[in-house]
């Protein structure tokens, strides 16, 4: 058909066909958008030209979008438990990749679809996406193919039975887990105090440091029966009420500290607000609460941080991100400022800003092209290694200058799928002219190759993490 030979029409075709084939689920599961690997593979058996500009378009979207969303957690990783779970990954992959090069040596499989087999048995796209940057051959996605269905597989035979094999509670290791982050992040909620410690008494907020000793805000005070927005020096008498907003474990200190919980209300003060704000202003971006100090500048106080779903207990020390929901309290004169400082533009939130991605990228780029030799042995991070770097480093910066490296879930979500769409429909279409040749002769041999490298390495590593960790 002559209107196949037009590139974009066949390229948006692949992806649609491989979309549509992609949602099939049988037995509850689904290639997803891998599929699209597949179709590609036959349009390209039947010579359907896709040019190669769309597959390095696509490979540089999808690895800088991997790195900014993976950039905080990557780094924060190396700390506490992630320190051991980065020991198992590196288990996991280093057995695996044993694994490939016996292949290669011992079974004489073409290396270029070895390393596909390896990304498609990790079921890692952005493993396939460096495989084709660092060996320029479009045969890793045969690989990875022809592995990818049992990878999926494999995990979820290995997580459903491997855990009764070793007999482990999974119920049970979910609750310890689940008791972890809720010590991490623990529920922020308020309660009301009568100020009873006659050592307070006569002192202010700032001199008793209540912030400092108990990492909970005070956002409210009573005196002689008006409520009123707290300050640094405002005075704490006997019998004045305060509420206080932190987690448990905080306000417990608070009660230690001022006196007994009671349930007597403080009422919102004709003057007194409590709001939502969204921060979208880019100037406090990465800035601590204390150096903004509305406290002493508007008599107002950031008393919860909601950020990514998560409720946050406030410190001077709490840095500022964009996208932050805060709640803060303060006197009505002022509380138009305080939003103004933090932006609160929900319009903002949702726009996309192309000029970091479009910086990043360059960088990216640039670094990949640099050449480290040490005598005969030469190193150069390539095109993947040189994006993922910069996106990793330039997330975790977050700020630089006017320039604000973080980006909106959904944004980042939106360009990830279109780079990965178009890798994946352009790399299977290039190894789609040898498709049929390599599997009839290795079909049988590429599936038990990628499914040992799926198995094993997470046997192993299960068992180490068992008996070592």
């Amino acid at each position: 058909m002559e209107i196949l030979t037009n590139n974009y029409f066949a390229l948006f075709l692949i992806i649609a066909i491989g979309f549509i084939i992609g949602r099939i689920k049988i037995f509850g599961l689904s290639l997803d958008v891998s599929a699209i690997i597949f179709v590609a593979l036959i349009f390209g058996h039947y010579g359907i030209i896709i040019p190669d500009d769309f597959q390095y378009l696509g490979l540089v979207l999808f690895i800088f979008t991997i790195g900014i969303q993976a950039g905080p957690g990557f780094f924060e990783s190396f700390k506490k438990e992630g320190r051991k779970l980065a020991a198992f990954a590196t288990i996991l992959i280093v057995l695996a990749a044993v694994i490939m090069l016996a292949v290669i040596f011992l079974f004489k499989i073409d290396k270029n679809i070895a390393i596909g087999l390896l990304a498609g048995a990790l079921t890692s796209t952005p493993g396939l996406a460096a495989a084709i940057d660092i060996t320029g051959s479009p045969l890793a996605s045969i690989g990875y193919g022809v592995a990818y269905p049992f990878g999926v597989i494999g995990v979820i035979l290995f997580i459903r039975f491997m855990p009764k094999i070793l007999g482990i509670s999974v119920k049970k290791a979910e609750e310890e887990y689940q008791s972890k982050i809720d010590d991490q992040f623990p529920e922020i909620t308020s309660r009301n105090f009568i100020v009873e410690n006659e050592n307070v008494f006569g002192k202010s907020i700032g001199e008793l440091r209540i912030r400092h000793m108990t990492e909970a805000v005070v956002s409210r005070v009573m005196h002689q029966g008006m409520a009123i927005t707290p300050q640094t020096g405002t005075v704490l008498q006997k019998g004045d009420l305060i509420r206080a907003v932190g987690s448990e474990d905080a306000l417990n200190r608070v009660e230690l500290l001022i006196g007994h919980t009671t349930q007597k209300e403080i009422p919102l003060d004709s003057s007194y607000d409590v709001r939502s704000v969204l921060l979208t202003n880019k100037e406090v971006v990465n800035k601590t609460i204390g150096q903004i100090n509305l406290l002493h500048k508007y008599g107002a106080t950031v008393v919860r941080i909601r950020r990514s779903g998560i409720d946050i207990s406030p410190t001077p020390h709490s840095k500022l991100q964009f996208g932050d929901k805060l709640i803060i309290a303060g006197t009505k004169v002022n509380m138009e400022k305080v939003t103004r400082i933090f932006g609160d533009d929900r319009k903002r939130l949702s726009d996309t800003d192309i000029l970091p991605v479009a910086l990043g990228i360059i960088l990216g780029v640039l670094v990949g092209k640099i050449n480290i030799e040490f005598g005969s042995f030469a190193f150069s991070p390539g095109l993947t290694g040189g994006v993922l770097m910069i996106a990793l480093i330039v997330s975790r910066i977050g700020k630089t200058g006017p320039i604000l490296w973080t980006m909106r879930s959904a944004a980042n979500q939106l360009q990830r799928q279109l780079g990965l769409l178009f890798l994946l429909a352009a790399v299977g279409r290039n190894a789609g002219a040898q498709i049929i040749n390599i599997f009839h002769e290795y079909v049988l041999k590429l599936f038990l190759f990628g499914a040992a490298i799926t198995l094993l390495p997470m046997i192993l590593t299960a068992l180490a993490g068992k008996w070592f960790f």
